[in-house]
Parts: C-alpha cells; structure tokens; sequence
C-alpha cells in the first residue's frame, strides 16, 4: 500500500497495520523498491505497508508520533537525514551478523542504529569540449579562477549538496570549506536552481561546462525512454574528484528500525532482506546506484563509467557537520 502525503495530511490510524506486517517509512519513490517490497511479501508472507514523504516530513512524524508510530522501518536518502533521526533518537540498535556480514563498516552506524542500502557518489559532469579533464581534481579545483562563470550545481539547501560540505568540512576543516564555498559561489553560471537533471542538460546546452551531480541520476537518464535525454547524457563526461586526496565523496540511501518499532523481529528481516545479493542487484539495474553489498556488481552503465577511490570516513563524522554546513554555506553566500 503506497501512500503520498505531505506532513499536513500525514495522519495514518494505527490500526491500518496488522500485526505479521511490517510498515515503512520511506523517502525513497523508485520502482526498484516497489519490486523488493513485493519480492519480500512473495518469499516470506510478511505483507510490506510503505507511507512515502519527504525525509524530513517522516523524521518529523516519527518524532510527534512517538511510542504511538506504526513505522517500523524508516528509509531514506542521505547519511544528513539517517544522522538527524539518530541524534532525535527516533532509531533502536540492530543486532544481526547477516548486515554486519554484507554492509561495510564505514556504510554502517557505530552503534547500529541506520544502515547503508545504496551508494551516490557526488561526481564533476563536464562538456568533453570545453573541459580538458587535466584541469581538474578534488572539489576545490572548481574554485580555480579559470571555471569562472563555468560552474553550476543545485541550492546549498539540497541534502546532497549539505553532506557534500559537511564531508569537505570533516576532512579538510571549516577554514577550507569556506573558502570552497566563496570560490564555488564566485565560479557560478548562473543562480543555484533545478534538479541534478537539470544540471546535465545545461551543461549539454553550454550553459556551464561543469556541474556538480549525483552519478545515479546521469545512470538513470541513459536508460530512461526520452531520446533527447539518452542523447544529452551521452554528450558529457563524469569526472571523480579527489583522487589523489580523500576519494570521491559518497552519499547513501540507508535504513533504520524505529525505535517504537512493533514489529521488529519483520524490520530486520526486511532490511537483512534489503542488503542481499539478490536485492542489492535490483537496485542497481533498476535505479543505477552502487551497491553497498561488495559481493555485487553496479549495473553495465554505471561499470563502464570505471573503478575510483572512495572516501571512506565515516558517515556520522559528515552528519555530524551538517549543520555547521548550512552555516558555512550562508556565510559563502551560496544560494
């Protein structure tokens, strides 16, 4: 049963979720999810009831709700919004070996609280014929005088963008995220707006030459049905920065059982569930994310994109430096 709300009419009655079920909040919108709900259902019996809303929407829900939530299972994009319902202490510790086992240890909570299901690395997509790919290098090389009026990438509000900062923060310092956020700032096009997406296809038209994106959503727009868009995804390269420093920054989707959970016991196994080979392979031919499971390979398009260095720190040292993030960001003046 998938539900699409806003926090305004997010008012679900509890007793919409019987007992031998197990009941999901979910950012996640994919396809690639709906399968494995179903696939959980057919292998198990255990009938999977998914409420899906913005991540900060259902943080806040789980937080008025309480003991009274029916969730059990929190979903989400970004280690900022699995950090914020950790920290409000809306998550539980999870004992199982079968996620030890298949979930590394930097793509996992500490103390069990959330774990990592896909992979985003934060990547540099450029126009082959303006950019010559020897002039860049980690995140800070956009800041070169040499981009000026060349770059562009979504609001300093987006998640993505947040834990982008808050991971330059925890590496190199608050002084030099400043100062990649004045440099950034003062290389722009044009006025942060629109998706990832809408990045791609202005860098295709020669609006910038280089933009800052997520390499799923150029995975997906390759595979997609609209030709224009197959062709302008094509048309440009991906870049992985920071290969000779930290790696290449990497976001996740990642899950957590709630703290109220009453159906715990189905939460894992869910999750368990979520983190299998067979599971980890759906997602990364249905929606193009890494896999966060090492036994299995990403799909065809995101392979011929090749190997690169990760970083590997911790996620919560990045979820941690969120907020300072979004200040350093309004200091930088980047909108």
């Amino acid at each position: 049963m998938i539900k699409k709300l806003a926090l305004g009419a997010i008012v679900l009655a509890s007793s919409l979720f019987a007992s031998g079920e197990v009941n999901v909040y979910s950012h996640r919108h994919y396809d690639s999810d709906k399968l494995l709900f179903k696939t959980f259902e057919e292998k198990t019996g255990i009938k999977v009831n998914v409420v899906t809303a913005k991540a900060e929407e259902l943080v806040s829900k789980l937080a008025i709700e309480g003991a009274n939530t029916p969730a059990d299972i929190l979903i989400t994009a970004d280690i900022g919004n699995l950090y914020e319902a950790k920290d409000r202490k809306l998550l539980q510790t999870v004992e199982s070996k079968t996620l030890e086992e298949n979930i590394p240890y930097h793509l996992r909570d500490d103390k069990k609280e959330w774990f990592g299901l896909t992979k985003r690395a934060r990547v540099f997509v450029y126009n082959p014929a303006k950019v010559n790919p020897a002039d860049l290098s980690d995140y800070l090389s956009l800041t070169d005088a040499k981009f000026k009026g060349k770059v562009i990438t979504r609001s300093s509000t987006n998640a993505y963008n947040k834990s982008l900062l808050a991971s330059i923060i925890a590496n190199h310092g608050e002084t030099k995220a400043l100062e990649f956020t004045k440099g950034l700032v003062a290389n722009f096009s044009y006025d942060p707006k629109g998706s990832d997406r809408d990045q791609i296809r202005a860098v295709a038209a020669g609006d910038a030459d280089i933009a800052i994106v997520n390499t799923y959503y150029l995975g997906v727009m390759l595979n997609g049905k609209d030709q224009k868009d197959i062709d302008i995804a094509n048309s440009v390269k991906i870049f992985f920065p920071a290969q000779k420093t930290t790696g290449t920054h990497i976001n996740i989707s990642g899950a957590g059982v709630t703290l109220h959970a009453k159906n715990k016991e189905n939460a894992i196994k869910l999750i368990e569930f979520l983190s299998s080979s067979e599971a980890q392979a759906i997602f990364a031919e249905g929606n193009h994310e890494y896999p966060v499971n090492p036994k299995v390979k990403a799909s065809g398009t995101v392979v011929a994109w090749g190997t690169f260095k990760e970083d590997n720190i911790a996620l919560n040292e990045i979820g941690k430096n969120t907020k300072k993030a979004v200040e350093i960001a309004t200091e930088g003046n980047w909108k």
